[in-house]
């Protein structure tokens, strides 16, 4: 098995479907182009030591399905014939992959871009709608997924394609606007004296929201844990949590907007992963939408956007089934990411 540049597209049934994160990996077989995906349980990427043993033990094991053909998307960059995972000490070989699962054909995509494809695959009912906004059909899209970082693709439609655009977009800076900002933000944990998207909008990013607004009012930090510090902000039973999760809020509107710019997406734009889905209350309170609309002189522009809050956790594998239903309607390089046997 060697890597390929075909971008042929079709992809023999059965099909597997992997979304592997740091944390957790989701699985399912596609038995054919028509057929709903067959879901497993979620793995968690600690309890094995590698992702060939995981599908074996956790999917193989329990099926009577032999898959032909993989599609995974990966929290982590692929460059090589051994594509390490950026939070976790998995590493996907597709070539003994091949060999020991008895698989022709695998195709290994960024994670971000299967949320990106997830956005198409999806229906309004696997999604919330923040504030108002049509979505414009054929029209760009943006997805941010504050979760372990802060990951963000663009999705473009052009010739009769949709394409994921991937990127590091959660490492733009990102600075302070109203006067309490200029209080809080001397005290956040910089990178190399920068502050991105990313130490702020993420789960370490609110922890360090809140110790940086502990320090600004000289309080002692009560709280340690992301969760902690959501359930406490929403709850608003500790003060420094609820400014903490309404500054998190409040800049992930702003990051939101100015990537709606950069794209043009009035197709509109999608938030994603476990925390958005935890915060939908305090994304709905009005703050995100002002912050996301407050672009002069394009508020009106950002206003006729609409913002959503994907819902369904599978999400990505649905984007994967998509694309590996119908390869044709997405414009997806698989140049140095296929493997095909023969």
């Amino acid at each position: 098995m060697q890597p390929t540049d075909s971008d042929d597209g079709v992809l023999k049934f059965p099909i597997l479907i992997g979304d592997i994160g740091g944390t957790n990996a989701r699985f399912a077989i596609l038995l054919d182009s028509y057929a709903e995906p067959k879901e497993f349980p979620t793995v968690q990427t600690a309890d094995f030591p590698n992702i060939d043993d995981a599908i074996q033990s956790a999917i193989l094991d329990h099926t009577s399905i032999q898959p032909r053909s993989a599609v995974l998307a990966v929290a982590g960059p692929v460059e090589s014939d051994e594509i390490e995972l950026t939070n976790c000490n998995w590493v996907v070989r597709p070539k003994a992959m091949a060999s020991g699962l008895g698989l022709e054909d695998i195709v290994v995509l960024n994670d971000f871009e299967a949320q990106a494809l997830s956005v198409v695959a999806l229906g309004e009912d696997q999604m919330e709608k923040i504030g108002g906004g049509v979505s414009e059909e054929g029209a760009s899209r943006v997805i941010l997924g504050p979760g372990t970082g802060l990951g963000v693709a663009g999705l473009i439609h052009a010739c009769h394609r949709w394409i994921p655009v991937p990127g590091e977009g959660g490492h733009m800076d990102i600075g302070p606007r109203t006067p309490r900002d200029f209080e809080v933000f001397p005290h956040l944990e910089k990178i190399e004296g920068r502050i991105s998207g990313e130490q702020l909008l993420c789960g370490r990013g609110l922890v360090n929201i809140y110790r940086a607004i502990a320090k600004a009012d000289a309080r002692e930090p009560a709280l340690a844990t992301p969760a902690e510090i959501t359930a406490a902000g929403l709850e608003k039973s500790d003060p420094t949590a609820a400014e903490a999760l309404s500054m998190f809020v409040t800049c992930l509107g702003r990051t939101a907007g100015d990537l709606a710019l950069v794209f043009m997406s009035r197709g509109g734009v999608y938030l994603t992963g476990g925390i958005a889905q935890k915060i939908v209350p305090a994304l709905k309170n009005g703050a995100f939408r002002a912050a996301f609309e407050d672009k002069a002189p394009h508020t009106e522009l950002l206003r006729a956007m609409p913002t959503y809050v994907i819902t369904n956790p599978r999400g990505a594998v649905s984007g994967l089934a998509a694309y590996a239903r119908t390869p044709a309607r997405f414009g997806v390089s698989t140049h140095g990411r296929r493997w095909k046997s023969g």
